[in-house]
C-alpha cells in the first residue's frame, strides 16, 4: 500500500489531499477515513489504497500510521524549569492566605497577576 502525508484536509467540506511518498497527490474523502476519525491534520503520516477516479487518483481505506505530537506538549516546560515557578507560586499564595482567612481578597491588580500565573501553570500540567 502507498504511504504519504496529509497535505491539507478540510473537515467542513469533508475532503483534502495527500502527498504520496513516491510523488504526486491523491484526493481523500471523509468516507475513506477509519471509523471514528473525522479529520486529518497536515503532516500526519498515512497509508492508503488508491483507486482511479474520473478526476484522478483517489485514496481508499486510509490508515493512520502515527499521530502527530501535540503542539502543547512540545512547548511544555521541563520539570526542572517548573519546580522554581511552582515554589514561587506557593510562596505567593502563602502570603495571600492570611488575608483570605480574615475574609479579604487581594486587590484587583494582585489578584489578576495570581490568576494569570495559576492559568499558565495549569496549562503546563494539562498537556
Amino acid at each position: 500500500m502507498p504511504t504519504g502525508q496529509v497535505k491539507w484536509f478540510n473537515e467542513t467540506k469533508g475532503y483534502g489531499f495527500l502527498s504520496r511518498d513516491d510523488g504526486g497527490e491523491v484526493f481523500v474523502h471523509t468516507k475513506a477515513l477509519p471509523a471514528g476519525v473525522t479529520t486529518l491534520r497536515p503532516g500526519q503520516r498515512v497509508e492508503f489504497g488508491v483507486a482511479a477516479g474520473h478526476r484522478g487518483d483517489q485514496a481508499m481505506s486510509v490508515q493512520l500510521l502515527d499521530a502527530l505530537p501535540s503542539v502543547a506538549a512540545a512547548q511544555r516546560k521541563s520539570a526542572d524549569d517548573m519546580a522554581p515557578i511552582v515554589q514561587d507560586l506557593i510562596t505567593k499564595l502563602d502570603s495571600v492566605l492570611p488575608g483570605l482567612q480574615r475574609g479579604r481578597y487581594p486587590g484587583k491588580p494582585e489578584g489578576q497577576k495570581i490568576a494569570m500565573v495559576l492559568r499558565a501553570i495549569a496549562d503546563q500540567f494539562d498537556v
